[in-house]
């Protein structure tokens, strides 16, 4: 048969499309089926969308085209809805600020109905509230989450994989519905909070196809022991891990008929022996058990697992030795037994067959001695170590691991030569913590991505740092020195540098803080606390636009801060306490600045209203300075204090590892004056909320305004000159923990609503001006005396002073007053007139002859008469 050219084309172009079935080339006219938009834009009503994700979900597009909807190139049936949040590092963040990612409610079962060909729902790490789910149940739907009219129920799907992980803030009360979806084979609800749901192992076994099961950190409390058997029939992947089960291994999990490869029950409170019996998961290449409370030995029978790649049994209480039938596994690439209570030699014997090894974690606080041959040469190449040891210096075969890439010594001690550091010089990340390390860094160029070498007993100067390094912590030695080797050698002028993260704390430095920071505009944390650097702060630190956490606490700093620093527009924290610095307090700080800290400083100067547009503020810490003036009344504009919720930054700053999905984390901290005392706040640090303006020279009255701000936990206005009267708003402030006055000129009487703060642990009202009874209740007489101490006029309990209470005690204490003075004058008027009748008689005999003689006549007859009537007697 004769066919045209055009025919030939035409039957190429079917031909073509019947081969590549699964692109959308193949389809002419694709369009969104309308109820599969009518479904979507369902949901998108229950979905608060703040950075419009959602924008292209209009009728105007095809729904087909939406952002992160999938069409079936076939049908033209939605298939797949992919809406996953990412978010970008490093940054400082809290983890649960997510305020540019989905939130509001999954009408889950809305899209199993009217997107009836749904087989993918990935939701992942949004900030979603409720899930709803109307099943059908006894002829009655019901929501899980929210109080809403069922409007329509669901008992079947489609559905095989269900991602809504990381949506930390999802409360998922029941699993009822579940079993309706029967077709799932992926479920991962990682993050979720299921705290209610006590029924959830029962549930999940209802779903004949699962293979994946991840239930990382869902607050699961019950792991069914008495439930020998669980029908996972084609279970492949289970993690429980960050739950919290306080019990021993379930029965349940040796009996599993799948072939499970991997197993995650790490940081779930487990307890007890390992059982014998996870033998009988004999296809398992992945086990975790790492942070638990395991005990007794580590059992030698694990050396018995045919497919072991990963063994993880770090951070519990295994004792004893290490079995070196462990050296059997010879598929193994990953063993961690690090931090046990583990004792006993460890040699080669424990590495015999280990050739594909690539990352070792052995080490232990009691202490593990180690006895290598110093001519064996391993028969693996690690990728990652940590080690442990007691030894006096690193076994010989360290120096053979030319593949390391990341490298980790605790608790040990060892001497450091220069074929050490040459070694390091190749490795990506390195962690020297807590050691003993006889070193000398002056000459040390340090070339990793990722440096920490802290609290080491290091006594060197300064090494020098490679352009490509993005992490250093030399933070607790004992290093000396200037700066200016670290930050302005020639290798580093070119200013194409990649440090995010700077820490050289709590040492010796001396000097200036030098003028190259211009060298290091990508610096986002500078840590210099605790040393002894002088001068003034350069300008230069101005070029840091990018910084966000500044401490240079504790040095011997002077002069005015430097105007430069107005270009660190991204700056969170700013700690300068105790150093000579001077001038106004800066104005010109970012207003979104969380933690100010000049406390024990030379500033004076009035408080500038600016400091109210700081919004974000949750810490103020301005005292011990010459500050004067009034107290703004502005400070009610601070709205981060005005609500009883924590700042949305955990001030902990976050950089990825080259391991996917770890991360270098550090918290930021602050020393704080607060209940009485000096407190360390960390991980903390984002809970407090701080306002510190003691001992200035404020005066004037309290500003009413100030006490709106109801998230303030510590206020501390004492050892100024604040006259005035407590304001009655005092009360609103319902989550005060600590209020210190003291030492003021505050007068009249203490507010009744003072009583109403069940939060307040600590208050402190001395020596002030303050009259009156001390308002009734449990709260304020719960203080000591000490906190009302210096008030003269104070009375009623804790103090010992009675006061009275009704108008009749008061005119009797008048008229007993009244009284009182009456007697005091009389009995005054008598001595007068003792005393100078006395002194009168006495001026008459001593002035007198004649009276003067007779006196004496009549004290010598006086004499006489009574010596005789005593010999007589």
């Amino acid at each position: 048969m004769n066919t045209s050219p055009s025919q030939n084309a035409i039957i190429f172009v079917w031909l073509l499309c019947g081969i590549m079935f699964n692109t959308a080339f193949c389809s002419f006219n694709i369009h969104c089926n309308q109820q599969d938009m009518h479904g979507l834009l369902n949901f998108k009503q229950g979905v608060t969308d703040p950075s419009g994700v959602l924008s292209s979900w209009t009728t105007q597009l095809d729904c087909c085209h939406w952002k992160g909807v999938i069409c079936s190139n076939i049908t033209n049936r939605v298939i797949g809805i992919s809406l996953l949040c990412f978010t970008t590092l490093p940054i400082y963040r809290d983890e649960d600020d997510k305020s540019h990612c989905l939130t509001g409610s999954i009408r889950l079962s809305l899209l199993l109905v009217e997107l009836e060909f749904l087989e993918y729902l990935n939701l992942r790490n949004n900030d979603f509230l409720a899930l709803q789910f109307d099943y059908l149940h006894n002829h009655n739907c019901h929501n899980l989450s929210i109080p809403t009219s069922p409007r329509l129920c669901v008992n079947s799907s489609t559905l095989r994989h269900l991602d809504l992980s990381l949506n930390w803030n999802l409360v998922i009360n029941s699993l009822q519905w579940l079993p309706n979806i029967s077709s799932l084979e992926y479920l991962n609800l990682r993050d979720n909070d299921l705290s209610m749901e006590s029924n959830w192992l029962q549930l999940v076994t209802m779903l004949p196809s699962l293979s994946f099961l991840g239930m990382r950190a869902c607050q699961l409390k019950d792991l069914s022991l008495s439930l020998q058997y669980a029908n996972f029939t084609k279970l492949e992947f289970l993690s429980l891990s960050a739950n919290e089960f306080n019990s021993e291994l379930p029965k349940w999990l040796f009996n599993l008929s799948c072939g499970i490869y991997e197993l995650d029950l790490s940081s779930s409170s487990l307890i007890g022996h390992l059982p014998k019996d996870l033998l009988n998961l004999r296809e398992l290449d992945f086990l975790n058990m790492e942070d638990n409370n395991f005990d007794g030995p580590i059992p030698d029978w694990l050396g018995h697992f045919k497919h072991l790649e990963t063994l993880i049994l770090g951070v519990n209480k295994f004792s004893g030795s290490i079995p070196t039938n462990l050296g059997n596994l010879s598929t193994l690439i990953t063993l961690v037994v690090g931090s046990n209570p583990l004792t006993g030699v460890v040699s080669e014997r424990n590495f015999a067959k280990l050739s594909k090894l690539k990352e070792l974690g052995i080490y232990s606080y009691v202490g593990l001695t180690f006895d290598f041959d110093s001519d064996w040469i391993p028969p693996f190449q690690l990728e990652e170590l940590v080690l442990g040891f007691s030894n006096p210096n690193l076994p010989a075969w360290f120096y053979t691991q030319r593949s390391l890439e990341r490298l980790t010594i605790w608790d040990s001690s060892f001497e450091a030569p220069d074929k050490f550091w040459n070694l390091l010089s190749s490795v990506i990340e390195f962690e020297l913590q807590d050691n003993s390390i006889d070193a000398n860094m002056s000459n040390v160029l340090l070339n990793s991505t990722v440096i920490v070498l802290s609290s080491n007993g290091l006594k060197s100067s300064l090494p020098r740092l490679s352009p490509q390094v993005t992490i250093v912590s030399l933070s607790n030695n004992s290093l000396s020195g200037e700066l200016s080797p670290l930050l302005c050698g020639h290798n580093v002028s070119n200013g194409k540098n990649n440090l995010l993260y700077l820490d050289i704390s709590f040492n010796n430095l001396s000097g200036g803080l030098t003028n190259c920071w211009k060298n290091w505009k990508s610096l986002v944390v500078v840590h210099l606390g605790r040393n002894n650097l002088s001068g003034k702060i350069p300008s230069s630190l101005g070029f840091l636009s990018n910084l966000t956490s500044l401490h240079l606490h504790e040095n011997k700093l002077h002069g005015d801060i430097p105007l430069s620093l107005h270009n660190c527009r991204s700056l969170l924290v700013f700690n300068v306490r105790n150093n000579q610095l001077s001038g106004n307090i800066p104005d010109w700080i970012s207003h979104g600045v969380l933690a100010l800290q000049l406390r024990s400083n030379h500033f004076r100067g009035k408080i500038s209203t600016q400091i109210c547009e700081m919004s974000s503020l949750i810490v103020l810490d301005i005292a011990q300075n010459t500050i004067s003036g009034d107290i703004p009344s502005c400070f009610g504009n601070i709205k981060t204090l005005l609500f009883n919720n924590v700042s949305r930054y955990k001030l902990s700053f976050e950089f990825p590892s080259s391991v996917p999905g770890s991360y270098f984390i550090n918290d930021d901290n602050l020393e704080l004056v607060t209940k009485g005392q000096i407190l360390e706040y960390g991980k903390n640090l984002h809970f407090m909320t701080l306002i510190d303006m003691s001992s200035n020279n404020l005066s004037g009255t309290i500003p009413p305004q100030m006490f709106s701000l109801t998230g303030l936990h510590s206020l501390n206005l004492s050892n100024n000159k604040l006259a005035g009267e407590i304001p009655n708003e005092i009360g609103n402030m319902k989550n005060l923990e600590s209020l210190d006055f003291s030492t003021n000129q505050l007068g009249g009487e203490i507010p009744e609503s003072l009583s109403r703060l069940s939060f307040l642990g600590f208050l402190n009202l001395s020596f002030n001006n303050l009259t009156g009874k001390i308002p009734s209740g449990t709260q304020l007489q719960g203080f000591s005396a000490l906190s009302y101490m210096g008030n003269y006029d104070l009375c009623g309990p804790p103090l010992t002073k009675f006061c009275f209470q009704d108008n009749k005690h008061k005119d009797t204490e008048h008229e007993d007053r009244k009284q009182s003075e009456f007697l005091t004058w009389f009995y005054i008027g008598m001595e007068s007139g003792f005393v100078t009748g006395f002194l009168g008689v006495c001026c008459a005999i001593f002035l007198n002859k004649k009276l003067r003689h007779a006196f004496f006549k009549f004290l010598y007859d006086l004499r006489y008469r009574l010596h005789s009537w005593w010999s007589s007697t």
